[in-house]
């Protein structure tokens, strides 16, 4: 049995949230808090196998019982999250530190009809009780100097970059994720340098809302740019386009330039944005090389773009170690393809590919 332990202010969400965990025969709640302090205290007492931890919480937040947790009994944690500016903030600061994922409430603090995140959160809850909390608590690495560009030399500024329109664009990296992402990509992007010579898309699995909130936190990291795509933006080097959550990220030519074109087509694999759209959006579009690259994340989205990807185009295909992943099922199911050139622990994606720059 999977003992979990579900923390919320509301006594209506910790009854409907127990009640629907043990829906499944493999789940069992062990107990309920009403706040952090009384979260870290039952932690400590029945050691649960995972928490689900409302984020906005009085006596304490979410966030600083989490915090506390990972330092006194690491335990997988999925954080209950409201879709506020403030409620999609924390939510990404969580993931940092230590959070395993996060699912959002469907209509605020007390949602009448969080019964739509049942199945969400049953999945979540039995993948996270088989996580290594050894990859939950690897730290994101913010560095003091970024990694330097193999035989480069160009030096301009963050808005210098962005303002850099890609014409005769040759090269774009590709980013996919889902589970473990946001702190991945935190242990990746600000160790690009500012002069970065190619724009970079992202595919990371969120809901909406959290893709805006990811993408800033990012930026303040980053000297590239990163953000939020919106549908046509000209790809410019140095930047970083992350896909709004609800909608594909593709790309379309403008003249001489490359655009993204955002549309809310069918979901695929079960996600929109996927990374098997983004991987596959390049067939009409006169790019030649690519840097595909596959991060920590459930499931097996971007498998069969990679596939097209390599078919098609000149491509370098790197995916995350399972030494390193959260979830090892994304970068399991493209090295399975036995399309990909580089195997490397997370700490050495970023080197990874400033080397085929």
């Amino acid at each position: 049995m999977i003992n979990v332990l579900v923390v919320d202010d509301s006594a209506f969400m910790r009854k409907m949230l127990s009640d629907m965990l043990t829906k499944h025969e493999d789940i069992h709640v062990i107990d309920k808090a009403r706040n952090g302090k009384d979260a870290i205290e039952k932690v400590l007492k029945y050691e649960p196998d995972v928490i689900t931890m409302d984020v906005e919480m009085p006596v304490m937040s979410g966030i600083n019982a989490l915090k506390e947790i990972m330092l006194k009994h690491p335990t997988p944690v999925i954080m209950v999250s409201s879709t506020t500016k403030a409620g999609t903030d924390t939510t990404i600061k969580a993931m940092e530190y230590g959070a395993f994922d996060f699912i959002s409430k469907p209509s605020g603090s007390i949602s009448l009809d969080i019964h739509k995140v049942e199945s969400d959160l049953i999945g979540k809850v039995l993948l996270a009780s088989k996580v290594s909390l050894n990859t939950l608590n690897l730290k994101p690495i913010v560095p003091k100097k970024t990694l330097k560009l193999n035989e480069q030399d160009n030096h301009f500024s963050k808005k210098e970059a962005g303002n850099q329109s890609v014409k005769g664009l040759t090269k774009v990296v590709l980013i996919g994720t889902s589970t473990g992402g946001p702190k991945a990509l935190q242990n990746v992007l600000p160790h690009l340098p500012k002069d970065f010579p190619h724009p970079i898309l992202i595919v990371q699995h969120m809901p909406k809302g959290f893709t805006k909130s990811l993408s800033e936190r990012l930026n303040t990291l980053s000297e590239i740019t990163v953000k939020e795509a919106e549908n046509g933006d000209i790809l410019k080097k140095g930047v970083a386009y992350i896909a709004p959550g609800g909608y594909h990220l593709k790309v379309r030519g403008v003249g001489t330039s490359v655009a993204v074109n955002l549309d809310q087509s069918d979901l695929v694999n079960g996600h929109r944005p996927s990374v098997d759209v983004l991987f596959s959006c390049f067939d009409s579009i006169d790019i030649t090389d690519f840097i595909a690259v596959t991060l920590t994340g459930m499931g097996s989205d971007g498998k069969k773009g990679l596939v097209n990807l390599k078919e098609t185009k000149r491509v370098i295909a790197i995916a995350e170690s399972e030494t390193s992943s959260v979830v090892f099922g994304m970068p399991k199911a493209a090295i399975e393809t036995n399309l990909v050139d580089e195997v490397v622990t997370l700490n050495d994606v970023a080197s990874t590919i400033i080397k085929y720059c």
